[in-house]
């Protein structure tokens, strides 16, 4: 009995020992409850206090709107890109592909045999470096003569105030509503016969004709005298930027004797490289993808080939080069060509590789042009009056 005493005692000890060791942890979750409701009050206290707040409720509105409006450009500026850029990758890719592998309806963007026939094909029946050359020259002339006269003639509507300079320079923007086709056949009959009130009949004995193979001074003098592609544009774009200019500089230019065309030379032009750069890009890709003028004057032939000339009729010469080709026994193609078959020109697909492929060539130097000089075009852009 003693034995069973001692052991009945020993376990009421450990038990009230476990009681007095469990009671205050019961106590402490209980406090640790108390504590986080008091806590999750106050928080829930302190952002309805916020929510309330109108000046929080403004900052909190302009933060979630930046974010929206952030988010939106984001995808606005990702469907633009993949609009520009996915025709070129798409001529790229049909550039450097096989011509067996156009009617491969597994084969779509990445190419399964890669081949420069599509560019030697696009060379040849563009005469690529001939026809470069020749819009290289056209371009950059036609450039130079629009800045000269459209720089010109903004100074003197913006600045040199006189009677009908308003109604002149409405005119000339009326010029922009105006199709080409409707004054195409006056213009193409006069520029056949230049003449001045009859001083080049009386001095030569004939009028000059402008309009023929390789006579592109056509381009020089309609640009030389505000007619070129697209003058009014520019014209309105100087006279708002040298409206920009503070007329402080002009004065001080007065002050110290300088005339009308030292102003414009040495004032006036210095502060307008944006302007000029802006000008002269848009007027030297309007002139090198000039189709209708070109065609209206006559310029293109085989002395004087042009790309844009060339590429519209890329289709008709395919066949005849396809068939020097295979004649040709050393050429590297003749084998390609021969196993293509002779109704090979007959596939819409193969003759729409072409056309692709020498587009991509004729943009290529405006591409790679582009890259040097897009800096100054944005800021022109920006200070030109294009944008308001």
């Amino acid at each position: 009995m003693t034995k069973r005493n001692k052991k009945n005692q020993a376990e009421q000890i450990v038990q009230e020992e476990v009681q007095v060791v469990e009671t205050p942890v019961e106590k402490t979750k209980k406090e640790q409850w108390e504590e986080f409701k008091i806590k999750s009050k106050q928080k829930y206290d302190v952002i309805m206090e916020d929510l309330k707040n109108p000046v929080k409720k403004a900052v909190r509105r302009r933060k979630v709107g930046s974010k929206i409006v952030a988010i939106l450009r984001g995808f606005i500026f990702f469907g633009l890109s993949f609009v520009i850029f996915y025709p070129i990758f798409q001529e790229l890719s049909v550039a450097f592909k096989n011509p067996i592998d156009l009617n491969n309806k597994l084969v779509n963007f990445i190419p399964e045999n890669y081949s420069l026939f599509n560019v030697y094909i696009s060379a040849e029946v563009l005469d690529y470096w001939r026809s470069l050359w020749n819009n290289l020259q056209v371009s950059a002339i036609s450039t130079i003569c629009q800045l000269f006269a459209t720089a010109l003639a903004g100074y003197a509507l913006s600045r040199l105030k006189f009677r009908g300079s308003n109604i002149i320079f409405w005119i000339i923007m009326l010029t922009l509503i105006v199709p080409p086709q409707a004054v195409a056949m006056s213009r193409s009959f006069y520029l056949g016969n230049f003449d001045i009130f009859g001083f080049f009949e009386n001095l030569l004995g004939h009028s000059l004709k402008l309009k023929g193979e390789g006579r592109a001074i056509v381009f020089y003098l309609t640009s030389l005298t505000g007619q070129g592609i697209r003058s009014a544009l520019f014209i309105f774009m100087f006279r708002q930027f040298f409206r920009g200019i503070p007329v402080e500089l002009e004065e001080s230019a007065q002050i110290d004797g300088a005339g009308v065309v030292r102003t414009f030379a040495s004032v006036m032009l210095p502060n307008a490289r944006g302007v000029i750069t802006t000008v002269a890009l848009f007027a030297f890709v309007w002139q090198w993808n000039d189709v209708y003028y070109t065609g209206l004057y006559e310029i293109s032939g085989n002395a004087f080939p042009m790309l844009t000339s060339k590429m519209i009729t890329a289709s008709e010469r395919l066949q005849s080069l396809l068939d020097y080709i295979k004649m040709d026994l050393n050429h590297p193609y003749r084998d390609l060509v021969i196993g293509l078959g002779e109704g090979i020109t007959k596939n819409p697909l193969f003759n729409q590789a072409i056309l692709n492929t020498s587009a991509l060539m004729m943009l290529a130097p405006i591409l790679i042009a582009y890259l040097f000089v897009q800096r100054l075009f944005i800021e022109g852009v920006e200070r030109s009056g294009i944008v308001g």
